[in-house]
């Protein structure tokens, strides 16, 4: 086994500033880490002589809607929430050249996350903020098949209702996202002069992130992985690298520790797409230890459940005092004892 000290540098403590002015300018949707409202009610959609007719109506409208998976599509087809010239459709409908499509998207449903007293472990928290290490397979707020147990209904009894509510009732706080199996750092917004503080630090690519991983193979060296990420085309749950639409994506990558047939490495991220590290990770040939949606079907450390992936490191200008801060959350115990089972 060889042993490689960490060299990577820290990133340049960013010059203290004014405290942040609240602006209630929409965030971006460059950034993934960023929550954007809901979708436009209404589609409209022609088909022209580009060859696109023949396709089923359902393939045509998933490709169109990448964020609307292919069954919820084919339940509005047979809801009746979609015509074809003015009359119903069938799921499995072929379109013709000059074919006029209207999706009517019904009105989502009314539910407030309610609070819920699950403990938290909390890194930091004043007025403005509060950072929490969320732990593996926490989802982070309520969403289809996840209305209770997240870290909003936590945070909601926590912080007694005092959250920013830019993202609705059903993300009160949350201006960022990690994965459900994915462990550490996020922050927590108390108000909305905090929120949107930190949602434009994230539009502009400013604070630091940084995660510990397990990846498959013996990485060489260090390295930058800089692609576009996008929806995968033929799998709408997954993203992809290099696919129509995508988004620019950078992850640096530096080696801890090398093992007969792991790495051990820390990634600092520059942009924040959905499943960035892991979709990189695999694109150069690395999937991460565990993840069963990129990596191998077979995971070689039984009872594993989801990815080594942990975010360590957060880094950001306070949104009263304009001053840097910096926190770290600790290795999970799980991630602990696979390190001392990799090193022998």
């Amino acid at each position: 086994m060889e042993k490689i000290n960490p060299s990577i540098q820290n990133n340049p403590v960013p010059e203290q500033t004014e405290p942040c002015a609240v602006s209630y300018e929409s965030e971006s949707a460059d950034d993934e880490s960023t929550v954007t409202g809901p979708a436009a009610a209404f589609y409209e959609f022609k088909i022209s002589e580009d060859g696109t007719f023949g396709i089923r109506l359902d393939k045509y409208l998933s490709d169109q809607l990448p964020d609307l998976t292919r069954s919820r599509l084919q339940r509005l087809i047979k809801d009746g929430a979609v015509l074809i010239n003015g009359a119903s459709a069938k799921v499995s409908t072929k379109l013709s050249a000059g074919d006029k499509i209207f999706l009517t998207m019904p009105e989502p449903e009314e539910f407030s996350a309610k609070p819920e007293n699950i403990p938290l472990d909390i890194l930091y928290e004043d007025d403005d903020l509060l950072i929490v290490n969320k732990p593996k397979g926490m989802v982070v707020h309520p969403a289809a098949g996840h209305y209770t147990g997240t870290l909003v209904n936590a945070v909601l009894y926590h912080c007694q209702g005092s959250l920013s509510g830019i993202n609705g009732v059903l993300r009160p706080g949350i201006v960022h996202r990690i994965d459900r199996d994915t462990t550490g750092s996020l922050i927590i917004c108390k108000n909305d002069k905090a929120h949107q503080c930190i949602a434009d630090q994230l539009k502009v690519h400013s604070i630091t992130r940084k995660y510990r991983a397990i990846v498959h193979g013996r990485l060489t060296e260090d390295g930058v992985i800089h692609t576009t990420i996008g929806r995968h085309p033929q799998n709408r749950k997954e993203m992809a690298v290099n696919v129509p639409n995508g988004k620019d994506a950078v992850t640096h990558y530096h080696i801890l520790e090398t093992f007969d047939k792991f790495t051990y490495i820390e990634c600092q991220l520059e942009t924040g797409r959905t499943h960035q590290i892991r979709v990189h990770m695999k694109s150069i040939g690395h999937p991460i230890l565990g993840d069963s949606v990129y990596g191998p079907a077979k995971c070689p450390f039984p009872g594993l459940e989801g990815q080594t992936l942990h975010a360590m490191t957060i880094g950001f200008l306070h949104p009263t005092t304009g001053k840097y801060m910096e926190f770290n959350a600790p290795l999970p115990e799980y991630f602990e004892q696979l390190l001392k089972k990799l090193r022998g």
